[in-house]
């Protein structure tokens, strides 16, 4: 089972549009995660039309449209693999050990806000990640998303896509 994972698309106010890159990445994908902060809805409708199966929560910065259609926290069983998305899991400092405490019932976490890509195991196995931002780079050299694959109820393949500077 092929994932695609993005997070923090600000749209239209970071980009105009979702980059091709990702946006071929969409059908061959099994599942599409989003870790909130859309802005926008006609993302959200894209993406739900263009994926097979789709996980999506809100962000902070989602208005009321956004956060009628879409929870806090998702939670999905993919072929064995519990897998959770959230947002906003704090700062940096501590994070592994919040999140392992928060939730003890999942393999893999998926969650954004920070823009920063984040790949790290917690001390009770919880893998984290954060796929950055594919509109948004902030402080970071590259706007990035994630692929990964789900095999026999574990996570494989797991690769950050760099993405070329807008023209």
């Amino acid at each position: 089972m092929r994932l695609l994972l993005m997070s923090d698309t600000h749209l239209p106010k970071r980009a105009k549009e979702l980059p091709a890159q990702l946006l071929g990445e969409l059908p061959r994908a099994d599942v599409v995660i989003h870790a909130g902060d859309w802005v926008d809805t006609a993302t959200l409708d894209l993406l739900e039309s263009r994926s097979h199966r789709f996980i999506g929560v809100y962000g902070n910065n989602d208005g009321p449209e956004l956060r009628a259609r879409l929870p806090e926290i998702a939670r999905a069983d993919l072929d064995g693999l519990r897998l959770g998305v959230v947002h906003e899991t704090g700062a940096a400092q501590g994070r592994e050990r919040r999140c392992a405490e928060r939730f003890p019932d999942l393999d893999v976490l998926v969650f954004g806000h920070s823009h920063i890509p984040w790949d790290t195991t917690t001390v009770t196995g919880l893998r984290l990640l954060n796929p950055g931002s594919p509109t948004d780079r902030r402080r970071q050299p590259h706007c990035t998303y994630m692929t990964a694959t789900v095999t026999d109820g574990g996570l494989d393949d797991v690769e950050l896509h760099r993405l070329p500077p807008r023209a």
